[in-house]
């Protein structure tokens, strides 16, 4: 898949799928479907026009590429909205974004779509106009009920990573280069990896949790390691439970499969490290459940 800004698009005939797509969760899914192109808007809109700024992100816009590309799309438009845009018409996104750059034939919204100035232009308007055909995917419901980025949100924030994972389709994901491993942990037999979450994105639940790290099945801490009082800095602590290597200056993907516990305060290291064994030893089983 490529990815293209809007202002430097060739001219072609498309299928358009139109949303910010945060998390490209089922519902987004369901949207994009059919569609050769997805144009999404960087930064997330709230972040120019919401009255209270944008929310914390689900996936970074890399993140957000690689699940696009994973759903066969052809082409991935990136938007960069700001000022201007957002004071772009209905009318004018038509004309000037939708048929003008994109060359759309057929626009795929979801059923609570808002664009234009104002927010004034909805499905409705879009099905108005006889230029091109515009398909509606209604909001995608699942076993816990309708699937939306901010259930996702408050999911994470609760470490409910199985119920994230199911609106999502695939398990939530923080990604980062590894800095220096944590020497402290190399000291008590627990090599990690480290990463620092990513500005404006989602956190989820402080502790401990059952991971896949670039195909590697893995435990890793989330948090501030209360026990060692001297710490205070958020960081992902990654180990593999199956490699050795330097990971430093890798990208490192932690596929976040279940939350085993909350983070903890250890009276001493030897019981920090009877406590580890047996979170490795709970992460391993995780992981093999899933087929890692």
């Amino acid at each position: 898949m490529i990815t293209t800004e809007l202002s430097k698009v060739e001219s072609r005939r498309r299928k358009v799928a139109v949303g910010e797509f945060d998390g490209v969760h089922l519902g987004h899914r369901a949207v994009i479907e059919g569609s050769d192109t997805v144009l999404t808007f960087e930064p997330h809109p709230r972040a120019v026009v919401g009255p209270t700024g944008a929310p914390l992100l689900l996936t970074t816009l890399e993140q957000k590429r690689e699940a696009i590309a994973a759903l066969g799309v052809r082409e991935l438009v990136v938007a960069t909205f700001d000022t201007e845009f957002s004071r772009m018409t209905a009318d004018r996104f038509i004309a000037d974004v939708l048929i003008g750059a994109l060359g759309a034939t057929e626009v795929s919204v979801g059923a609570n779509f808002r664009f234009g100035a104002k927010a004034t232009g909805d499905s409705e308007v879009l099905r108005a106009d006889s230029r091109f055909e515009t398909k509606v995917a209604e909001i995608v419901s699942g076993e816990l009920g309708l699937i939306s980025s901010s259930r996702i949100r408050a999911f994470l924030a609760e470490g409910e990573m199985e119920a994230a994972s199911a609106m999502l389709g695939r398990p939530f994901e923080m990604w980062g280069v590894v800095g220096h491993g944590e020497k402290r942990g190399r000291e008590l037999g627990y090599p990690t990896a480290n990463l620092r979450p990513q500005p404006g994105c989602v956190v989820p639940a402080f502790g401990i949790y059952a991971c896949v790290a670039n195909g590697h099945p893995a435990v890793a801490s989330l948090g501030v390691r209360p026990t060692f009082e001297d710490e205070g800095e958020v960081l992902l602590e990654v180990h593999l439970l199956d490699y050795e290597g330097d990971l430093y200056g890798t990208e490192l993907h932690v596929a976040m499969l279940s939350r085993l516990r909350g983070e903890e305060r250890f009276d001493s290291v030897d019981d920090l490290i009877a406590q580890m064994n047996r979170d490795s030893a709970a992460a391993a089983e995780v992981c093999k459940s899933h087929g890692n």
